[in-house]
Formats: structure tokens, C-alpha cells, sequence
């Protein structure tokens, strides 16, 4: 197992598309998975996919021009030391705060990498774009905030919370108030 300091610009080009198709789809899971009881966050985890999704796209073309067509197989757990995520399936109860701070903390890990990965890139494209990545990831939570004053209103900020609230209720308290009895 290699740590990215060990990896060659091919395979820190693959390991991060596979990183961005990943985040994309667990901020689908988020949003399918909210789209019932925060309709408007739902809409916001999508954009985020669809910006995880123009990343990974960027990241192919730049691959197959400097490197061709074949795309080694890489994931984060073939990387020791990589960051991780946990399992979308683990995620089950997470209340609407936990996955908002579950997607800033993917956001920071990303552009922790890129910059890391541009530092170390000799290409300049390759060094170019990382770099670039690392910029685009950091204003990620700017533009989810953004994002999420553009598609959540206030008065859907307020059902919102009252939905969490709820849920709370259903989810933690009342099992736990049925154990006491």
C-alpha cells in the first residue's frame, strides 16, 4: 500500500476522480435520502453532486490527454493514510445537522488533498488543475451556503427544523423513553 507522497501523477489523477465520483454519490444519497423532510437541502446536495460530478469530468480530460485512455484502478482504501468515508449505509440516522457537517468535512479533506497533490504534481497542467481543485473545494462551503440560501428559504429553514426536531423525537427519544418502561 503507497501514501499519496508515493503515488505517481497517473495515480493521483485516477485516485482523485474516483475520490470526486464518490463524494457525488454520497451527496446523491443525501439528497435522496433527505428529499422526503428537507425538500430544499435535498436540491442543494444535488448541486453539490453535480459540481463533484464537473470535477470529475475536468480530472478525466486532463487524464487522457497527458496519460491516455487507460485509468489505473485506484480507490481511497488502496492509499494508506488517504482520507476516508464512511460507509453511506453507516449513515442511516444521521439528523440534517451531522450530514451538513459530514459534507463540510468531505469539502476540507478534498482540498487538504488537491493541495498536497498540486505541492508534489511536476506537470504543470496536472499541477494546474490539483491546485485549482484544492481553490474550488475550499469555497465549496461558501457556495453551499450559497447554494443553500438560494434553495432554502426561510420559511423552509423553519419546517426544516421543526422536521429535525421531530424526527429527534421519533428516532431517539420515544425508543429511548419505551426502553425506560
Amino acid at each position: 500500500m503507497k501514501s499519496v507522497s508515493q503515488l505517481s501523477e497517473p495515480e493521483v489523477l485516477a485516485l482523485a476522480i474516483s475520490s470526486e465520483e464518490e463524494d457525488s454519490q454520497i451527496y446523491l444519497s443525501f439528497a435522496n435520502r433527505l428529499r422526503t423532510d428537507y425538500p430544499a437541502t435535498s436540491k442543494m446536495f444535488e448541486d453539490m453532486a453535480a459540481e463533484e460530478q464537473g470535477h470529475k469530468n475536468m480530472l478525466l480530460d486532463l487524464f487522457k490527454s497527458r496519460f491516455g485512455g487507460q485509468l489505473p484502478y485506484i480507490t481511497r482504501q488502496d492509499v494508506r493514510g488517504f482520507m476516508r468515508r464512511n460507509p453511506i449505509w453507516l449513515m442511516e440516522g444521521l439528523r440534517i445537522e451531522e450530514v451538513r457537517q459530514q459534507a463540510e468535512l468531505m469539502e476540507i479533506e478534498a482540498s487538504t488533498f488537491y493541495s498536497k497533490a498540486a505541492a508534489q504534481a511536476r506537470d504543470v497542467e496536472v499541477r494546474k488543475l490539483l491546485g485549482d481543485l484544492a481553490i474550488a473545494e475550499r469555497d465549496h462551503e461558501a457556495k453551499a451556503i450559497e447554494i443553500e440560501r438560494k434553495n432554502v428559504s426561510d420559511t423552509d429553514r423553519v419546517s426544516e427544523a421543526e422536521a429535525s426536531k421531530r424526527l429527534f423525537v421519533l428516532q431517539v427519544v420515544q425508543p429511548g423513553l419505551a426502553g425506560l418502561i
